[in-house]
């Protein structure tokens, strides 16, 4: 088997497209040693046919994945198990990369392991951007910090990043799946992984040009999380037990998921499966009512 420095991921939907912006990017990066994994998660377009062209190409390393539709994180542990890179990278197929990003990446990785300051490390992460200049989310003033997933708010962190992660470590550290279930944070396994003691170093570069489509996973996040609710519910329980999230964070996550649940399970039901008391349920909710009824 022969290694790469990096695997880049794809898991892609219907996005013959958009794959396309992506593919010119990844032709067009300074750095070349990596493979391109695209895992195409059941597609009912022409992403088939299209990738098999680019594949006879022979421009890149190429792998095509068709798996049935199971979600991104379903798509994601398969282009893992897959992986011959040292580090994996995951691109979403409506987004593409600027053209120094992989070597940014390399460098930064270089970086980390020149470095000794008794951290493990976990991967390096860039900024995500709605263009070259103007990224998403709130930063830090500093170069860089090193950081847990878990420490992001400490640090003023928010918003989508581009994490890049040792590939050995996703092995050991796959998503959970939920049978019937197509949604899963990425925020699950990047917490999971930072509770085993890893940091990530965060970067100031925008590195990731990505565009949020109105049919895509962030634009229609709480009806995926309805659709998904056993992902999430983990997601709001290993929080409250692990990470010493804010009494205003719980109240937040208890609140929304009552609001999704609330037609499908009884109140008793619903504080079960987040491990809470149908008491404090009933308090955040009624803590969102009147939060909306103000905003208006």
């Amino acid at each position: 088997m022969k290694k790469v420095f990096c695997t880049v991921c794809t898991p892609t939907y219907n996005r013959e497209k958009n794959l396309k912006v992506l593919y010119k990017s990844l032709l067009e990066q300074d750095f070349k040693d990596f493979e391109w994994i695209i895992v195409d998660d059941g597609s009912i377009d022409n992403t088939e046919e299209y990738v098999n062209k680019i594949i006879k190409e022979d421009k890149l390393n190429i792998s095509y994945i068709k798996q049935k539709n199971g979600g991104k994180h379903v798509a994601v542990n398969n282009g893992i198990d897959h992986a011959k890179g040292e580090v994996f990278a995951i691109v979403d197929s409506d987004d593409y990369l600027n053209k120094d990003s992989l070597l940014k990446i390399k460098n930064w990785f270089s970086e980390i392991e020149k470095e000794n300051y008794g951290k493990k490390y976990a991967g390096v992460v860039g900024r995500k951007g709605y263009s070259e200049n103007e990224g998403v989310g709130t930063t830090f003033k500093e170069t860089y910090v090193d950081a847990k997933n878990t420490e992001r708010k400490k640090y003023n962190i928010t918003g989508d990043r581009f994490e890049v992660f040792y590939t050995n470590i996703l092995k050991s550290n796959k998503f959970p799946v939920f049978p019937g279930e197509k949604f899963l944070s990425e925020v699950v396994l990047w917490n999971r992984i930072a509770r085993q003691g890893y940091y990530l170093r965060y970067y100031q570069d925008i590195i990731y040009i990505c565009e949020y489509l109105d049919n895509g996973l962030t634009n229609n996040i709480y009806k995926h999380i309805k659709m998904s609710p056993k992902g999430y519910a983990l997601n709001i329980r290993e929080q409250v037990k692990y990470d010493n999230i804010s009494f205003f964070d719980k109240i937040r996550e208890y609140s929304l998921y009552y609001s999704i649940r609330k037609d499908a399970k009884s109140l008793t039901e619903i504080a079960k499966e987040i491990d809470t008391n149908i008491f404090i349920l009933i308090f955040a909710y009624t803590i969102r009512k009147i939060y909306f009824m103000l905003k208006k």
